[in-house]
């Protein structure tokens, strides 16, 4: 269930990230980059707000794949 529950967040992270960044990205990117915010996000607001809610958890996500698509621009010099 968590592995479930981690790709529903993602998707859902990957999607307002990339929207709010104004960015095309297929459905496994938008997937990927979710999850990976969806980690870098939630032990970031863990560790620093020690926030357990699933709101704070979405907003971490969104966050983490917001930094993950700033430095994928970055590196591709976009």
């Amino acid at each position: 269930m968590p592995i479930l529950w981690l790709v529903i967040v993602g998707a859902a992270a990957g999607f307002l990230a990339t929207r709010l960044m104004r960015i095309e990205a297929g459905i496994v990117q938008t997937v990927l980059l979710g999850m990976a915010g969806a980690l870098i996000g939630g032990l970031i607001l863990r560790f620093i707000l020690t926030v357990g809610s699933l709101v704070g958890g979405l907003v971490g996500a969104v966050l983490g794949a917001m930094l993950l698509i700033w430095l994928w621009q970055r590196m591709r010099g976009g």
